[in-house]
């Protein structure tokens, strides 16, 4: 059974000849990924109410983002590689729960809201570090989508950085609210980034010895998309009590967009 299952899987699951392309497209991708850690200092110049409505856009825009590459791009080439069947299914539940227990034991989670006296976040280490972990799983979804083909390589890497945007702003405001001065919470902010290449490496190398490892990394990522999207971003869509119509259309556009760009990249796949 599984000899036939790993027989169903894509034929572009890492080859000798395509091994360095994986890995220049894959570490490559990781490391543009990190840099996006550096974006919270062009935050500084921004009051607080221009700064709410950029990351609500950025957070809607993501949401369509990890929706749209969980459902055009990654389900369907999970159940095509790994049948419609219960197993499959399981593995998008693991995902799910990867990241609820990363939330529960680590106590990270996606929050784009401005840090203040009355929401109060981690401390600055376990916020590093609970940022690091997420960021290594990251550059193992990341490189995982590489090996299997380039054009989902490409789509989960545009996934993962709609919404690590508003997140790296976050986590920037919070290490600065924290005390720590702007050159510190970019250098700590980018140390954490830079755990993506350490998951990419991860990945990578354990495709090269076991060969179908990145496919069922597919469904993993379905469902730690499917999480990070419904349980962290959509609620921080609906916080405000009274969100005018216009912010509201402004929302649900920017989902689409994101949708629609995952949506495109079929075509260009």
């Amino acid at each position: 059974m599984e000899t036939e299952l790993l027989r169903r899987l894509p034929a572009s699951t890492f080859s000798e000849k395509d091994n360095m392309k994986v890995w220049a497209w894959a570490i490559g991708s990781v490391i543009v990924i990190s840099l996006i850690s550096l974006i919270g200092v062009a935050t500084l110049s921004l009051n607080k109410t221009r700064l709410r409505a950029m990351l609500l856009f950025m957070v809607s825009f993501a949401v369509g983002g990890l929706f749209g590459d969980a459902f055009i791009h990654l389900l369907p080439q999970s159940f095509e590689a790994l049948g419609i069947n219960i197993k499959t299914s399981l593995y998008v539940l693991l995902g799910f729960f990867i990241f609820f227990i990363l939330e529960k034991f680590i106590r990270w989670r996606h929050c784009h809201v401005p840090t203040s006296k009355e929401h109060v976040h981690p401390v600055v280490m376990l916020n590093v570090i609970g940022d690091g972990v997420h960021n290594m799983l990251d550059g193992m979804i990341v490189a995982g989508s590489f090996a299997v083909s380039v054009p989902m390589g490409i789509a989960t890497t545009l996934a993962v950085i709609l919404h690590e945007i508003p997140q790296e702003i976050g986590d920037f405001g919070i290490l600065v609210y924290s005390g720590l001065s702007i050159k510190k919470a970019l250098f700590l902010n980018f140390i954490s980034a830079l755990t993506a290449v350490v998951g990419a490496i991860i990945a990578l190398t354990l495709e090269s010895r076991m060969k179908g490892f990145a496919t069922y990394l597919l469904p993993v990522t379905a469902g730690g998309f499917l999480y990070i999207g419904g349980s962290d971003l959509i609620p921080e869509l609906h916080k405000e009590d009274h969100v005018k119509i216009s912010t509201s259309l402004m929302q649900l556009v920017a989902i689409m967009l994101g949708i629609g760009i995952m949506a495109l990249l079929v075509f260009v796949g």
